[in-house]
């Protein structure tokens, strides 16, 4: 959808399987449920940093602010299907977990050490 301003994805779900919390720091994005149950969540910036969850059936909605870190968990037996769109051509993403512990170079372990509790 190059020229648009807008992106949408298919996300298929094996049973218990998640997409991560990440953040999509050009875009907000909109989720639809299209099979299975789906647990999903937002967390507010700081200095709040609050959960905003919800359990998604077929046919639900829910938005993801822009830049929020998010997350979507198949929290049943089954496999789940979910669309999403994208307020941009190129929203980006950031994994949280792969930024934070996979960098390259490497965060100094006594940087993390004292928020993350390692």
């Amino acid at each position: 959808m190059n020229t648009l301003g807008i992106s949408a994805v298919r996300i298929d779900y094996a049973p218990y399987g998640q997409n991560p919390p990440h953040t999509h720091p050009r875009a907000t994005e909109i989720l639809t449920v299209l099979e299975g149950t789906l647990l999903v969540g937002f967390v507010t910036s700081n200095p709040e940093n609050r959960l905003f969850t919800k359990v998604l059936n077929k046919g639900d909605v829910f938005v993801f602010p822009i830049g929020l870190i998010h997350f979507q968990f198949n929290i049943g037996h089954t496999n789940a299907v979910a669309i999403a769109g994208l307020s941009s051509q190129n929203p980006g993403v950031i994994t949280i977990a792969n930024a934070v512990f996979g960098s390259d170079p490497a965060i100094d372990p006594d940087v993390l050490s004292v928020k993350v509790l390692v």
